[in-house]
C-alpha cells in the first residue's frame, strides 16, 4: 500500500486525486521556486552552477519551446502554457510511481482519459477559434474545384459524403490513443520496477529505475509533442 491509498481509506477520496493533487504542488512548488531564482539579482542572467532544478527545468523549457514553434508556427507562445502543464504534470507523475511507496496518477485511466480529453477539446476549441465556421471544412477534404457565384469563390468539396465520416472518427481516436498509450506504458513501467523491488530489493531493480525515469521522460514527450501536433493541424487553413 502506497501513501496515497492510505490517504484514500483515510479520506474516502480516491487515490488517484491526492496523487494528482501531490503532483500539481510540486510543480507549484517548482515554478514558484525557479521565479524566485530568476528575480534574484542578476537571476535571470547568471545561470546556476552545476545541476539544480532551475537548470533541469530551463532545460526542459527550451526543448519545448523549439518543438512548439517547430510544430504550432507563430501562434505557438498563446498555447505553450497548456503544452507545458501537460508535459511537466505527466513527467512528474510518471516519476513518482517510481519512488517506493508513492503512486503516479498517469498509473490510472481516470488521469490519461482527462487528459486525453483535455487535450482535444484543446485543439478543436484552437481550430474554432481561429477559423471560426470554416473550421469544418477540416473535416470535408480537399477542395476538388472552385465555383463563382454571385461575386464569391465557393470552394466544392465533392468528396465530403466520403471524407467526413473518416475525419470525425480520426480525431475521435486520438483521445483514445493519447489515453491508452499513456496509461499501457506507465502502468506497465511502475508494475515492472515495483515488483522488482519486492523480489530483489538492490541492484536489479536500480537498473529498472534507470529505464523507467527513461520511460516516464519519453512518454511526457511524447503526449506532449503530439498535442502540440494536433494543434498545429487545427492552426492551419483547410485546403
Amino acid at each position: 500500500m502506497n501513501l496515497f491509498q492510505s490517504l484514500e481509506h483515510a479520506t474516502h477520496v480516491p487515490w488517484v486525486i491526492w496523487s494528482a493533487l501531490f503532483a500539481g504542488a510540486l510543480l507549484l512548488v517548482s515554478g514558484v521556486f525557479v521565479r524566485a531564482r530568476l528575480a534574484a539579482a542578476q537571476g535571470g542572467i547568471v545561470p546556476d552552477a552545476g545541476f539544480s532544478l532551475r537548470n533541469v527545468l530551463e532545460l526542459l523549457v527550451e526543448m519545448l519551446k523549439g518543438l512548439a514553434e517547430q510544430n504550432m508556427g507563430p501562434h505557438w507562445r498563446k498555447y505553450f502554457p497548456i503544452i507545458g502543464t501537460i508535459f511537466f504534470f505527466i513527467l512528474i507523475s510518471n516519476l513518482l510511481g517510481l519512488i517506493p511507496g508513492f503512486a503516479g496518477a498517469t498509473s490510472s485511466a481516470d488521469t490519461t482519459w482527462a487528459w486525453a480529453t483535455i487535450t482535444f477539446v484543446a485543439h478543436q476549441y484552437v481550430g474554432i477559434k481561429e477559423h471560426g465556421f470554416k473550421y469544418v471544412n477540416h473535416f470535408l477534404g480537399p477542395s476538388l474545384f472552385d465555383v463563382k457565384l454571385g461575386g464569391r469563390k465557393i470552394h466544392v468539396r465533392a468528396l465530403a459524403p466520403l471524407y467526413a465520416p473518416i475525419e470525425l472518427v480520426s480525431h475521435l481516436s486520438r483521445v483514445f490513443t493519447l489515453a491508452v498509450r499513456l496509461l499501457a506504458n506507465m502502468f506497465a513501467d511502475h508494475t515492472v520496477v515495483g515488483v522488482w523491488l519486492l523480489l530483489v530489493p538492490a541492484v536489479v531493480p536500480a537498473i529498472f529505475m534507470g529505464l523507467g525515469v527513461m520511460v516516464a521522460f519519453l512518454q511526457a514527450y511524447v503526449f506532449a509533442l503530439l498535442s502540440m501536433i494536433y494543434i498545429g493541424l487545427a492552426l492551419e487553413d483547410a485546403h
